[in-house]
């Protein structure tokens, strides 16, 4: 609860500071304006709860990748077990833990308007970044597909009517380097201008490998975007993009924690090793080997794997204006590759090794009218329609128990799970949506939203299973089906005065059915999974207060969640396999607070705080009971806050600082609520102190991230049958220096 009155003080204290200070614009919050409704509009206007985060804002943070939002927005979780693929992102509860390439989570990712549906594409660097909001609770109307938890919307740059250019590089702990630069202006003056970006991110390894002599867990990605701004004519406009992304790092090798007990003295009451002999050498996994050094940050680990990423997309926008109404186009094509090696179990055996191979690509067309704003017009609309065609092929395989070959005459053992198993498929999506919403003024200061969309998911699917590169087939399969529901929102607005306004809504969020993409031996583990469906009701205020010095904006909600897509794991045959259906209902109940204040001219904070409850209604899975365990990724409080200040020097010039901090209490990773799958509650504290020029061209000074060098996990994979416990840990504590140019 430290959250709670800290938040609760800080916001009777900035208040209180802010009504003592002189009335000047200086002292004002700048307006913040979102797209959350596919129109620029001021934050506080929209009755949606949404946090923007300029790309300053996240550079000062550190934030490379999608993973680094993780804790920075209310109810915003954001981890990966993978160094380069497959984030698990969770709003208020809502996502998914699956990391099959065919899958999609219950949170979507649009950069520039264009969905990224591939969980191999959704961890591309971020750089020349304009604005990133966070839109929480379903977006069943205006967003593309399975957006029933909520969506994390990227603005990057535009290119710029005059010549600009920017460059910013660090140097941190570990031989870390982040390089990013910018270049933009016009070819053709008031028709053509254009924008080159880059960024280059690498480390040395934060984890040293005893069996090797090597530093793993290195970062090594390159990304570029090139856009092209068209204006032929003062009523069209056209944006075209290319990128590519390129990651050659290495996978994620984690901390190897054995689990099956040598002793009765070393045995918990789940049969497994009890926690305080966790290292002890009086427990090990199915070899018997146990890292025993404790040391969080070296391992023993017989072979180094590799994420190897490749990413490339090209877009184009075309907005006509029509007088009364407008014309947008968004058309879109990407592919993703990936191929990676991972040694899994991260022992000196060969206990498990993974090669992760897949490809995606995919078409998107969208296609909207909607009124234009004339400052009268009672009321506003948006329709349109989206297209999505979509192959994601994967051809991936589990090495498993490969040390034991020896000992069968064939050199592999089906039975007794001692063979090579892979899964290749070919899954095929054509996606089509149809949408409108309506924001009517019923009276002068009441405004009411109708919302609606069908969306249906055609899905062909081509399995088959099999062990030592097909020379036994396990299980074919080929399928077909398709998944559609119906989603909107309602809601009213009423706006008390021109500081304050009241909101409630009512949405239903959907996320499509499908096939599960992992190893399966059975007919049953390949029977489609349904669409699951959540039901969000939510009131909130949006808040100026003294003279637009304080924003205060608050909301609570509940969810009612039905046919929840769960992914679990599960013991068959002595194997641990994974499993996907519709296993659970869930109510989910929360509260969110989020305050900026300018405390004086040279100093302003910004500080947010989520409640949530997030609890499993009946949920029963091979025979064992998760009713009213919580939500995976879906901690009680979290908590952020950063202020920045800025101290103007006599002789020109000004001292800039930035001191941050995020909370988050017990995570737990898995269904079952196991103490071993979960992490205690945990503070992160971040700093940054610098030096600016009198222009404000030039910016150079030191950082700090992770300042008290607190180690947690991010994610837990748990392989049971093999008796181990994979743990994913974050970043240790990084110290380094910046420096920043803009032309």
């Amino acid at each position: 609860m430290r959250a709670v009155l800290f938040v609760s003080c800080a916001v009777v204290a900035l208040s209180g500071g802010s009504a003592m200070a002189q009335t000047a614009d200086s002292m004002m919050i700048q307006e913040v304006v979102v797209t959350a409704q596919k129109r620029s509009e001021n934050l506080q206007d929209v009755p949606v709860s949404v946090t923007a985060f300029s790309g300053e804002a996240l550079s000062t943070r550190g934030v490379t990748n999608v993973t680094g939002l993780n804790n920075l927005a209310p109810g915003l979780r954001v981890s990966s077990g993978d160094a380069a693929a497959n984030p698990k992102i969770f709003i208020r509860g809502v996502g998914l833990s699956d990391f099959n390439p065919n899958s999609s989570s219950g949170v979507g990712i649009y950069v520039d308007g264009v969905y990224v549906s591939s969980p191999l594409a959704q961890m591309a660097g971020f750089f020349d970044i304009g604005q990133i909001e966070i839109l929480r609770g379903p977006q069943g109307t205006l967003y593309g597909r399975n957006t029933n938890g909520g969506a994390v919307n990227v603005t990057t740059n535009r290119p710029t009517r005059t010549f600009s250019a920017e460059a910013a590089a660090e140097y941190a702990t570990y031989n870390a380097v982040n390089l990013t630069g910018a270049v933009s202006g016009p070819v053709i003056e008031d028709v053509l201008s254009v924008r080159a970006a880059g960024q280059v991110v690498r480390d040395d390894g934060t984890t040293y490998n005893r069996v090797t002599g090597d530093d793993v867990n290195a970062t090594d990605y390159w990304a570029i975007r090139l856009s092209a701004l068209y204006t032929p004519h003062e009523d069209v406009e056209a944006l075209f993009q290319v990128n590519r992304f390129v990651n050659r790092g290495e996978a994620t090798q984690p901390q190897h924690r054995a689990l099956f007990p040598f002793t009765a003295e070393a045995t918990g009451p789940d049969g497994f090793c009890a926690p305080t002999f966790y290292g002890s050498g009086l427990c090990g996994d199915a070899f018997g080997y146990s890292d025993t050094d404790g040391d969080d940050r070296a391992l023993d680990a017989n072979a180094e794997g590799k994420d190897k990423i490749d990413l490339f997309g090209a877009s184009a926008q075309v907005d006509w204006d029509l007088g009364a109404i407008s014309l947008v186009s968004v058309t879109a094509y990407s592919w993703a590759h990936r191929n990676a090696f991972e040694n899994t179990d991260s022992s000196p055996n060969q206990m498990l090794e993974i090669n992760y191979l897949a490809r995606q690509n995919q078409f998107t067309q969208e296609l909207r009218l909607q009124s234009n704003d004339t400052g009268d017009d009672r009321l506003k609309w948006v329709a349109g329609g989206y297209y999505m065609d979509e192959t994601v092929k994967d051809a991936s395989t589990q090495d498993v128990l490969r040390d034991l070959r020896p000992l069968f005459p064939d050199g592999f053992s089906l039975a007794d799970s001692v063979a090579a198993f892979s899964y290749p498929y070919t899954q095929k999506t054509k996606s089509y949506a149809f949408f409108g919403q309506a924001d009517y003024q019923l009276a002068e200061r009441l405004t009411a939203t109708v919302g609606l969309r069908y969306s249906a998911d055609e899905k062909s699917f081509d399995y088959r299973s099999q062990a030592e590169g097909g020379l036994i087939v396990l299980l074919t399969s080929q399928q077909e089906k398709t998944f559609s529901a119906w989603s909107g929102r309602l809601g009213l607005r009423y706006e008390v005065n021109d500081e304050l306004n009241l909101y409630a809504t009512y949405n239903r969020g959907f996320k499509s059915g499908g096939f599960f993409g992992g190893l399966a031996t059975t007919p049953e583990e390949l029977i489609p999974y349904d669409n699951e469906q959540l039901d969000a009701y939510e009131v909130g205020l949006k808040s100026e207060l003294f003279d637009r010095r304080v924003r205060l904006n608050m909301s609570a909600f509940y969810y009612d969640y039905q046919d929840q897509q769960v992914f679990a794991q599960a013991l068959r045959n002595g194997l641990t396999v994974l499993v996907l259906d519709n296993a659970a209902n869930s109510e989910v109940y929360g509260a969110e607070i989020e305050a900026t204040a300018r405390v004086s001219e040279n100093l302003s904070i910004d500080a947010g705080l989520s409640l949530l409850d997030a609890t499993y209604g009946e949920y029963f899975s091979e025979g064992d009971d998760f009713t009213g365990n919580r939500l995976p990724q879906s901690p009680e409080v979290t908590f952020n806050a950063a202020a920045n200040y800025r101290h103007p020097l006599p002789q020109g010039g000004e001292l800039v600082g930035t001191l941050d901090a995020a909370y988050s209490s017990k995570v737990y990773f898995d269904n079952s609520n196991a103490e071993r799958l979960s992490q205690d509650a945990v503070w992160v504290v971040g700093a940054q102190a610098g030096w600016q020029a009198p222009d404000g061209r030039i910016e150079l000074g030191l950082f700090a991230r992770n300042l008290f060098d607190e180690t947690y996990k991010v994610s837990i994979s748990n392989i049971d049958s093999l008796g181990v416990d994979l743990l994913t840990l974050n970043r240790p504590r990084s110290l380094g220096a910046y420096l920043r140019y803009r032309y």
